[in-house]
């Protein structure tokens, strides 16, 4: 059997669905491929912070998607939200961002970058340990099963295809190009193909992977319920951070495990990410645990995501390794990719984001 698109996308996360969603908005007939359920990866694993955790620790090649991301955000899930009826709770919470910290890089960073901070020698909240902090007004959160849903629904809306428990064997490609994708299920045919299947990308790129070095990184996460949100701001200390949603829920998180394919929780990464958590709110000692639960993130060299045309096969695309970023990302990513397909002005350079693939020259 084969079904024919303009467009067949590997990966139902946030970057699959959103470059779906752009493609069937332009008219483009469109084919998902998700080797699982849609949305229950990575994406769906995540805290939803829309920032990189601390921005001046990162490099430019990825803090220039983050601030571009996160500033289409608010416009994208409104429509999101009026079109499908799901609201993905989009909120300007903020972040405290708890010692260590170097606070002369920080403002340094912020002050280059436009980016407003407020350093605190005394945080004055009584709920968690005092100490001073640095406070980024601007970090906004979303809650990530809710934004997949809603992405799930848009697509489905648009008139997309989803085939699920859908397992990628072979690219079969001649001649320049992509000719189709052998499945466990049938071989597809489209006239263009993106990889968007986050840890998994380059096991489905296979040999056209190239130099391309995406792995899993498997992060835990912790999840408890309060009567009331126990903070008005997400909390950072570290790596090690707490969100708070409107419901009460706190989210804890996350661990960093170079483990493969590895999705088992521990409860070495549940004792250490609980105490570290009570350090910071000592409240959180009597509240029982709601959750426990592990993602993979397709981890990549610097945190920096390879997003555009293959050099070697002109209609395969690749919007991957966006390490713990994808959802901060996608909007950013998508538009890169969009404009790479229609030929179309970038907004940003994006040529670090051909790096990934080596040596290799577009053709």
């Amino acid at each position: 059997m084969k079904l024919k698109s303009d467009f067949l996308i590997v990966g139902a996360g946030a970057i699959g669905l959103s470059s779906a969603i752009e493609l069937l908005q332009r008219g483009a007939k469109v084919t998902i491929l998700e080797r699982g359920t849609t949305g229950k990866e990575s994406s769906w694993a995540g805290g939803g912070i829309l920032s990189a955790l601390c921005p001046w620790d990162y490099p430019d090649e990825v803090t220039r998607l983050t601030n571009r991301g996160a500033a289409l955000f608010p416009a994208w899930v409104e429509a999101l939200y009026s079109t499908t009826g799901i609201d993905p709770e989009y909120e300007l919470s903020g972040m405290l961002v708890l010692p260590p910290f170097d606070a002369s890089v920080a403002l340094r960073w912020c002050d280059a970058h436009d980016v407003p901070i407020q350093f605190f020698k005394t945080v004055n909240l009584p709920q968690i340990v005092q100490t001073e902090a640095l406070y980024l007004p601007q970090v906004a959160q979303v809650r990530n099963p809710r934004l997949m849903h809603a992405l799930r629904a848009l697509v489905e809306i648009l008139g997309g295809h989803i085939v699920e428990h859908c397992e990628v064997h072979e690219i079969l490609h001649g001649d320049g190009k992509v000719n189709g994708l052998t499945t466990s299920i049938a071989e597809y045919q489209a006239d263009n193909y993106i990889v968007t299947a986050g840890a998994w990308s380059k096991q489905v790129l296979g040999q056209n992977a190239l130099k391309i070095d995406i792995k899993p990184i498997k992060g835990q996460m912790l999840l408890f319920k309060f009567t009331t949100p126990p903070l008005s701001h997400i909390i950072l200390q570290g790596d090690m951070y707490l969100i708070p949603r409107r419901d009460g829920h706190l989210l804890v998180g996350s661990t960093l495990e170079d483990v493969g394919f590895d999705k088992n929780i521990t409860q070495v990464a549940h004792d250490s990410l609980r105490l570290r958590a009570e350090a910071v709110l000592p409240q959180l000692h009597d509240v029982p645990l709601i959750q426990h639960w592990a993602g993979l993130r397709p981890g990549s060299p610097r945190n920096i995501p390879t997003i555009g045309r293959h050099p070697n096969l002109n209609n395969l695309y690749v919007s991957s390794g966006h390490f713990r970023y994808g959802v901060t990302m996608a909007t950013a990513s998508v538009e890169i990719l969009l404009n790479g397909i229609l030929k179309q002005p970038q907004p940003i350079d994006v040529t670090p984001y051909q790096a990934g693939w080596g040596n290799a020259v577009p053709h």
